[in-house]
Parts: C-alpha cells; sequence; structure tokens
C-alpha cells in the first residue's frame, strides 16, 4: 500500500510538471506567434527615403531596398512602390520591401532619326525615354522629315548614350526646297516673339546679341536683325536671321 500511496503521489507530481510546462510553453508560444500581429503598414509611397526610414523605425519595421527605377516627373530617391501594401497587417519586425526613385536617369541610346518622319520620330523618341525639345526647320523638299538631332546646339549621332528623359532638338525640312519668303520684321519684339514668329516662318534663329547691360534677357527686346527688314524684301527659307537685343 505504501508503494501504491507513494507511485500516485509521483504521478500526480509528474502530471502537475508537464500541466505546468504545457502551460508555460502555451503561453509563450502564444505571446510569440502573436507578437506585433496588430501592426498596420504605413503608406510611405512619395516619401523620400530617409522620412520613409524614420516611420517605419517608428512602427519597429525594417526595410530592404528591392528596387530602384528612373521617373523624372517624381522627386529623386522617393518611394515608388512599397511591398506589403499600405494598411496590411503584419508582425513587429517585419521586412517592408520597396522601390525607390533613382537620383541619376540611366543611359538610353539615342534611336536613328535621320529621314524618319516627324511623328516616328515623336513615336521612337517616347519609346525610348526622351523628350521632344525644339522644331528646327532648314530648307529641303522633304516636309517635316528629320534632317539632325541636336541638344545645345550640337548634332548626335544615332546610338550615342543620353540620359533618359533628355529633350532633343529636331531639325526638319520645312518642304519649300529655299523658297523665297517675305522678310519679317523683329523689332521691338523679345527674343521668345521673335524665335516664335522664325519657327512660324520657316526662318531660323542665329546669333543672339546682347547689346548694353541685361539684367532680364525675357524682357529684353530686339533692336536690330541681320538681314535687316525692308518692305518687300525676301529671303530663302530655313536661313537664320541673327538678332540685336537691348533691356
Amino acid at each position: 500500500m505504501k508503494f501504491i500511496k507513494t507511485f500516485g503521489v509521483h504521478i500526480i507530481a509528474i502530471v502537475v510538471i508537464l500541466f505546468i510546462i504545457f502551460t508555460v510553453v502555451s503561453l509563450f508560444l502564444k505571446s510569440y506567434t502573436r507578437h506585433g500581429e496588430s501592426l498596420t503598414v504605413p503608406d510611405i509611397r512619395g516619401l523620400k527615403i530617409e522620412d520613409a526610414i524614420h516611420v517605419l523605425e517608428q512602427k519597429k519595421l525594417r526595410y530592404i531596398i528591392s528596387d530602384s527605377l528612373y521617373f523624372d516627373d517624381k522627386p529623386k530617391l522617393s518611394i515608388l512602390e512599397q511591398n506589403p501594401a499600405p494598411q496590411s497587417k503584419v508582425k513587429e519586425g517585419r521586412f517592408v520591401y520597396i522601390t525607390i526613385n533613382s537620383n541619376k536617369a540611366p543611359q538610353v541610346n539615342l534611336p536613328n532619326l535621320l529621314d524618319v518622319s516627324l511623328r516616328q520620330a515623336e513615336a521612337m523618341l517616347a519609346s525610348t525615354g526622351l523628350k521632344v525639345g525644339k522644331f528646327i526647320y532648314k530648307p529641303d523638299i522633304a516636309k517635316d522629315v528629320v534632317l539632325d538631332v541636336q541638344y545645345l546646339g550640337g548634332s548626335l549621332q544615332p546610338g550615342v548614350k543620353i540620359g533618359k528623359g533628355t529633350a532633343v532638338d529636331l531639325v526638319l525640312g520645312d518642304g519649300l526646297g529655299g523658297e523665297s519668303i517675305d522678310m519679317p520684321d523683329l523689332t521691338g519684339l523679345t527674343l521668345e516673339e521673335a524665335n516664335n514668329l522664325l519657327q512660324s516662318s520657316s526662318l531660323t534663329l542665329g546669333s543672339v546679341v546682347y547689346m548694353g547691360s541685361i539684367s532680364d534677357s525675357a524682357s529684353a527686346k530686339v533692336v536690330r536683325q541681320n538681314p535687316p527688314f525692308s518692305e518687300g524684301a525676301t529671303i530663302n527659307g530655313g536661313q537664320p536671321i541673327d538678332l540685336f537685343i537691348r533691356q
């Protein structure tokens, strides 16, 4: 009987110990698995990277930069995308994968635009991530056909590397082939107004000479042009006209 009683006490003690261990482990696992499950992922899209990191750290979340893209119309080093999505429920310490907008434009190859139509050239530039700058017309029987591609006044060869988002100027045929047109009178116009009139007249802007001290070039006006204007005078289409402007 004594043995049976002692054995029973041991069994009860073992059961109690197992129950205590099971309870402690259950509470630990419950606490561990539910740790931070109520955290809500903040919306960091559009934020600068340093601001986004601060927000994530406040939420006790971690981050990994998984990719970078480039959009010239979005702030540099800003967050473009995130995963998990905003308002997702995650645990504390969860990684948030982010895509940032690069601060440097990737280089792309300039497509061969020579001898293609204006419409086709615009489509080719857009598909490459480049933009159309100014239209410069020159005498040529092929109207609106690309004769040259320029950037900052210099010609660009097909295939040259150029920053994505760059605007290039297109030199186009005017369809006149050097046909004589009426000389426009540009005196009294601002540089922008004169350049617009030249383009609409199938002429090009030549040298711009600033006369005297000019504090605001936008308000300066043309006081002389070369070749000079006179009643009945004509000029071949596509020819440049030099302008002299004064404040």
